[in-house]
């Protein structure tokens, strides 16, 4: 055999292992070009998304503000008289005064508290009513201190004060439905608005982490607006 026959024998045994060493690198890169395709489409994916949750929130914020001013602006003369409080962050008025709300112990609602109700729902709605396209839910809450009576126990005072805190939620959703002004707003109101009584699980403390029972007794009308059920599901389209 020939020198040159020699050479080119080996010439294509190099060949061969040339190819059979390339063949699966180039498989190897079409993998890592398509996981890297994947990766920057989860990546536009989320960065959108992202995008549509920053508007969200900023249009959450934006609406909380104004739905805040214009219960501001419609209340703030009347929250002393009624020793009521609106909060900014929870777009809550809260209703701190138990002698003035309920008979103590009943979930019958005082002469006083039904004329507070006849003044402030007919007018809270109004004042809701342009920003009802971005509200979940308005929910009317009962709150109790942890007192029951004094043979009870915790769970006893819970259950009981649970018992209450539902029944006087549900009178003061009765009276709010009755209200004959109320009566034009039904068809927005109604499937937002809730009566929901949460016993003691939400009691207020002073200074010093002391439970306060009589701030504890209150009721609550509270705006929950949509947004925080658009972010999730936003996030679950992500998934």
């Amino acid at each position: 055999m020939s020198v040159s026959d020699l050479m080119a024998g080996l010439m294509v045994i190099f060949l061969f292992i040339a190819i059979a060493y390339i063949r699966p690198v180039a498989e190897k890169n079409a993998e890592i070009t398509a996981i890297n395709e994947e990766i920057t489409e989860i990546v536009e994916e989320v960065s959108e998304k992202n995008e549509q949750i920053t508007q969200i929130a900023q249009t959450f914020i934006q609406n909380e503000t104004l739905i805040y001013d214009a219960l501001w602006e419609e209340f703030s003369g009347d929250l002393d008289a009624w020793d009521a409080e609106l909060d900014r962050e929870s777009l809550t008025v809260r209703f701190r005064s138990p002698k003035v709300l309920f008979a103590r112990s009943e979930a019958r609602l005082t002469r006083q508290f039904e004329s507070i109700i006849e003044d402030f729902f007919p007018r809270y709605l109004r004042v809701l009513h342009p920003f009802k396209s971005s509200i979940e839910e308005i929910r009317i809450e009962g709150h109790t201190s942890s007192e029951w009576t004094s043979k009870s126990n915790d769970i006893d005072a819970y259950i009981g004060n649970m018992g209450l805190s539902q029944e006087r939620t549900r009178e003061v959703l009765l009276k709010c439905l009755s209200l004959q002004e109320t009566q034009s707003q039904m068809e927005w109101v109604r499937p937002l608005l809730t009566a929901n009584g949460l016993s003691s699980s939400r009691l207020v403390f002073d200074d010093k982490g002391v439970e306060d029972p009589v701030r504890s007794r209150r009721v609550e009308f509270r705006v929950r607006s949509i947004a925080r059920t658009e972010i999730i599901r936003i996030l679950e389209q992500v998934e």
